[in-house]
């Protein structure tokens, strides 16, 4: 099983969605699951304190974003206590300032359509080179969304990636504004196409969130407010839904979930 997380504490403070980032892998491990991480090896990680290192094998591959090179850089760190290893997807482009997704003065980053963009196929080029085939992936907040549209249309022929199963969870991590003009065409690769993308009408964090839940094949609600226009269309939308859990019920909660959007393919995670 596949996590692909926007926080993960220790890494980052401590929030609602870092805590279940961190705590949730290592419960589904040890239901007896083998499980991957992946989250954004963010600025404000300190590499040396949490003992990040570049893994070579799956670093070196360049991706193409609006015509301009990225190079992708792979680290891994571990969690001793969960015996649980993190992968981060770097680039010295988009992953070097001091912060997540706003700056200091809270302004939401320009570039956030691409560092989303990037997150998400470098996510699943890496697991590509590990030569893994996820069951399901669990994708937690806005900046994992590209997730589910990627494995679904771009990675839908590839042996890895055509029987997986997507879990994608709201939270309340709306952002303010749009992101940028040509989001839609900077999205679009071999296998997406202008109608997959028909949804983003505005280019906001509600129709953000619809193009994620229109890919995925279960949504979780991972905070107990959310955007209201979310919620509005998620009840239209015929997908199966878990409703909020508290945190001292959740991973049972959600292994059951999981097990549930698995059922018609009778496959382990």
């Amino acid at each position: 099983m596949l996590f692909v997380a926007q926080e993960i504490t220790p890494y980052l403070p401590e929030t609602p969605m870092s805590t279940i980032g961190r705590y949730l892998p290592q419960g589904i491990q040890e239901k007896g699951r083998e499980i991957r991480t992946f989250m954004p090896r963010f600025g404000n990680i300190n590499e040396r304190r949490n003992q990040l290192h570049e893994v070579i094998r799956l670093s070196g591959m360049n991706l193409i974003i609006n015509d301009t090179d990225h190079p992708l850089i792979i680290k891994v760190a571990s969690i001793q206590s969960a015996r649980m290893q993190v992968y981060f997807i770097d680039n010295e482009d988009f992953f070097q300032r001091k912060c997540t997704v706003c700056d200091e003065n809270g302004s939401f980053y320009a570039d956030n359509d691409e560092r989303a963009i990037f997150f998400a196929r470098g996510v699943l080029e890496t697991v590509k080179k590990l030569r893994w085939a996820p069951h399901l992936v669990h994708c937690q907040g806005w900046f994992t969304s590209l997730v589910p549209l990627y494995i679904k249309k771009a990675f839908r022929e590839d042996p890895l990636f055509n029987d997986t199963k997507v879990v994608f969870s709201i939270y309340d991590d709306e952002f303010k504004g749009n992101l940028s003009k040509d989001f839609k065409k900077k999205a679009i690769i071999d296998g997406v196409s202008e109608k997959d993308m028909q949804v983003m009408s505005s280019l906001d964090y509600v129709n953000l969130m619809k193009l994620a839940i229109n890919l995925s094949d279960g949504v979780i609600l991972g905070s107990q407010k959310i955007n209201a226009k979310v919620l509005e269309y998620l009840k239209t939308a015929e997908k199966p839904i878990l409703e909020y859990k508290d945190p001292e019920h959740y991973i049972d909660s959600y292994s059951d979930f999981y097990d549930s959007v698995l059922a018609p393919n009778c496959v382990e995670l």
